[in-house]
């Protein structure tokens, strides 16, 4: 019984990560479809918060044991070269 609640807390853990690193994606897919360039420094503002703040969530959940810290790398990298591919297709339709 412990077990399937540990092994359900790590699943939500990192469902709840997923979710908040693919809404980070979508509020920049939203900065760059509004003319909001990259080289902005509003738009670097919220990457930059939006980033900090998901990488403390990850420290957290690895601290807890929830994600291991192999698993919030991951994360972090998926979203970054999901990222980056969006900054690359807004510097070519410039």
């Amino acid at each position: 019984m412990i077990h399937e609640v540990t092994v359900n807390h790590r699943e939500k853990a990192h469902a709840l990560l997923k979710a908040d690193a693919d809404k980070i994606l979508r509020l920049i897919e939203v900065q760059i479809d509004n003319l909001t360039m990259p080289q902005c420094p509003l738009y670097e503002e919220v990457l930059d918060t939006q980033m900090f703040g998901l990488s403390r969530e990850i420290d957290f959940a690895v601290r807890l044991n929830l994600i291991s810290e192999d698993e919030g790398k991951a994360l972090l990298e998926n979203l970054e070269r999901q990222l980056n591919i969006l900054h690359e297709a807004a510097q070519k339709s410039v």
